[in-house]
Formats: C-alpha cells, sequence, structure tokens
C-alpha cells in the first residue's frame, strides 16, 4: 500500500513539473460566436470582449460583455447584451492545452423595439461555462467556450486571448 501511495505521490510531482503553465498576469480579448434563445427560431452571431487578470496558473477573474444577438420577436427587433463578472478555474492537459471552467455573475439587458417605441428589461443571474485553452505563443492563446448566460439561452464562441 505504502508503494502505491509513494509511486502516485512521485509521479504527481514529476507531471506538475511538465506542466509550464502560462505566466500570471494581465489579459484581454475578443471572441465571436452564436447564441440562441429558447424562445426564438435561429441562432444569432455574438461578438464580445473580455479583460482578466491570472493569480496563478490554476485561478482568474474576469471581466466581459457581449452583444448576445439581434433577434425577430413578433415584428420586434430584441436586441441582448450581457455584462458578467467571472471566477475562471483551469486545469492544464499538456503544456499547451488547458481546460476550465467558470461561474460569475450576469447582467442580461434586452431591448425591444417596435413602430418606434422601445422598451427593455434587466436582469441579474448566475453564469457558468466550460471551454478549451490553447496557447499557440507565450502570449496568444485561442478559446473555445460554452458559456451558459442564463437558464433559457446558451452561446458557444471561439475567441482570442492576448497576455499583456
Amino acid at each position: 500500500m505504502f508503494k502505491k501511495i509513494a509511486l502516485a505521490a512521485a509521479l504527481a510531482l514529476a507531471s506538475a513539473s511538465s506542466f509550464a503553465a502560462a505566466p500570471t498576469a494581465f489579459y484581454g480579448g475578443l471572441d465571436v460566436g452564436a447564441s440562441k434563445l429558447d424562445d426564438f427560431d435561429s441562432t444569432k452571431t455574438s461578438v464580445g470582449g473580455f479583460v482578466g487578470y491570472g493569480f496563478n496558473p490554476f485561478f482568474a477573474v474576469e471581466l466581459g460583455y457581449r452583444q448576445l444577438g439581434k433577434f425577430d420577436y413578433l415584428g420586434a427587433d430584441v436586441k441582448a447584451k450581457q455584462t458578467h463578472l467571472s471566477l475562471v478555474g483551469s486545469y492544464p492537459l499538456n503544456q499547451q492545452l488547458d481546460v476550465y471552467g467558470r461561474i460569475g455573475y450576469n447582467h442580461l439587458r434586452a431591448e425591444a423595439s417596435y413602430r418606434g417605441v422601445t422598451a427593455g428589461e434587466k436582469t441579474d443571474t448566475g453564469l457558468y461555462g466550460i471551454g478549451l485553452n490553447y496557447s499557440f505563443t507565450p502570449t496568444i492563446d485561442g478559446r473555445i467556450e460554452v458559456q451558459k448566460p442564463s437558464s433559457d439561452s446558451t452561446n458557444y464562441s471561439v475567441g482570442v486571448v492576448f497576455q499583456f
């Protein structure tokens, strides 16, 4: 039993040193994707931007903004927007590829316009997502993510991350 524990500990130490994790720093980026709202038939293009700070290779905080898309609902033009503050946890799979998850606070806004009349609604909710991050260079990463801004919406995105 002791030999198994010692072997597991040695393997854990050896594998930890092989993960040359990205340096902690400020970062920012842009993403583009597709948003799907449950009450709407179509998927719309989303665009967003974000800034963050990595405290260590496993933990970061991120602030972002995203236009979730422009939808047509019973003749009204509906625009959905998202602002979020997230905690991001990462786990390196190898020297260039990380899997990450996010959880955080989300502020959603919807604005509807119909025949010159505009109305809006705001809601605050939780947010979660999961993604992959690939380091192309020491300062440029690419990411893909599935995010759940609300219980009735999903966003799929690809993005580029620049470390400062």
